[in-house]
């Protein structure tokens, strides 16, 4: 089917379960009242997709408190009692992180619980999203490893074997989250692609990278204010990715600057094109989504164009989130109807 539709990952939480409308939102439950709550969210994220006419689902994020702390929690190596404030996406923004202070391994199963119960209530597609090693090691203080890339690598491994399980588990398609590659450029080129690879080492299920401009906060709307009319951070890193194995590549269109002729860099790999803006509370028409596919399809053929959110949606309100949803399956069949 043409213009397969899915999102880049995370979903508003219910008012019940955290704060609303910002990150690293504080859960208001706990213990099993917490658990509970987590897999109640979870399953209402899928039935909100399933609603929307999303055809690849996620479990919305919702049992994590950010993207990528939901993955550290459960390694071994990793002191949440201790934070430390940094400035991340190469200061960016200030965030109190935890402290990398020994070996890195993982605990146990990071995801088991939110991806099985997403599995089971499900019979659509399923993506399940992982941050990537160079945005996990720009989200945590090093107190160990003295070495950016050595950490990034052990990481890497960490990333595979949850990944591989996550594969077990009967997930389709395993996303890495990388919003770190369209800050350090030549890093990317250096070794990020490769430990993107090493986290996807042996996966014979679809597998993606996210790469976006950052959630619609004030820090990074300054941020996307300072690059200027024209985004090309994508035409450096293109080409060692399209070199990659990586499947999918999901990226930002709707309302940005970046020049669509940049697209065609990625000459072998299915493009999920963000038609969906979410930075904006603006509420896409369908309409608007087919604009957005057609012109993507100037530069990528239409048989690998799947439509999906410039970023995640985890600081939207939920009315809003959710007509956007709506927007994005709607559009995606008129594209279908169009175009096909």
């Amino acid at each position: 089917m043409l213009f397969e539709t899915t999102i880049a990952g995370s979903l508003p939480k219910p008012s019940w379960l955290a704060q609303p409308n910002v990150l690293w939102a504080p859960w208001k439950l706990e213990g099993a009242e917490l658990e509970m709550g987590k897999r109640d969210a979870t399953l209402l994220a899928v039935k909100i997709q399933e609603d929307a006419g999303i055809d690849w689902l996620t479990d919305g994020e919702q049992a994590r408190q950010h993207f990528v702390h939901g993955f550290l929690e459960r390694v071994e190596g990793i002191d949440f009692a201790h934070k430390v404030e940094m400035g991340i996406r190469n200061d960016r923004y200030k965030a109190m992180v935890p402290q990398v202070t020994g070996p890195l391994r993982l605990k146990d199963r990071v995801h088991a619980f939110e991806a099985r119960a997403a599995r089971a209530h499900t019979k659509h597609k399923l993506k399940f999203t992982l941050p990537g090693p160079m945005t996990i090691i720009d989200t945590v203080a090093d107190s160990y490893y003295g070495d950016r890339v050595k950490m990034a690598f052990a990481f890497a491994d960490l990333l595979n074997e949850e990944a591989r399980n996550l594969q077990a588990d009967g997930v389709d398609m395993v996303q890495f989250d990388e919003p770190a590659f369209n800050v350090f450029l030549d890093e990317v080129n250096e070794w990020g692609v490769e430990a993107l690879t090493r986290a996807a080492k042996g996966l014979t299920c679809a597998t993606g990278v996210h790469i976006c401009y950052g959630y619609g906060i004030k820090a990074n709307n300054d941020w996307k204010e300072s690059l200027g009319a024209e985004w090309r951070q994508y035409e450096k890193i293109f080409p060692a990715i399209d070199a990659s194995p990586i499947q999918n590549v999901a990226i930002e269109c709707k309302n940005s600057h970046v020049p669509l002729d940049l697209l065609a860099l990625l000459k072998g790999k299915t493009l999920q094109a963000g038609v969906i803006d979410v930075a904006s509370d603006a509420i896409e028409t369908p309409e608007d989504v087919v604009k957005t596919i057609e012109a993507v399809m100037k530069f990528v053929p239409k048989d690998r164009i799947m439509a999906t959110t410039n970023c995640g949606m985890a600081p939207m309100r939920r009315d809003i989130s959710e007509a956007k949803l709506r927007a994005l399956g709607a559009g995606a069949k008129l594209a279908r109807e169009r175009l096909g």
